[in-house]
């Protein structure tokens, strides 16, 4: 597990998952992270080949980005895809705006 990233800039990702996307969050462990009874996700961590979320209160869920980031900006895109592609396995209507 290598990152590009800063201790200050995982927090901050972390912090604005948790802060703002919370359900979007959850329904990307439902689609991809092979928990579909999950009930809770917070992002947990964040690394060049993958997010993490704690889901349920405990259990660590990795969902890998599917291409290696190298940079923070990357991570908006990618957090973006994997969620339209969660709601897509869990056929639901993914929102037009992220």
């Amino acid at each position: 597990m290598s990152t590009p990233f800063t201790a200050d800039a995982i927090e901050a990702i972390k912090r604005h998952m948790n802060d703002d996307h919370a359900d979007d969050a959850l329904i990307i462990v439902r689609g991809l992270g092979g928990r579909p009874d999950a009930t809770t996700a917070v992002t947990s961590d964040v690394d060049a080949e993958a997010i993490e979320f704690t889901i349920d209160g405990g259990e660590r869920v990795r969902v890998p980005w599917g291409e290696t980031i190298t940079e923070r900006a990357q991570v908006r895109k990618a957090v973006v895809t994997l969620y339209r592609d969660a709601c897509g396995k869990l056929g639901l209507p993914a929102r037009g705006e992220h």
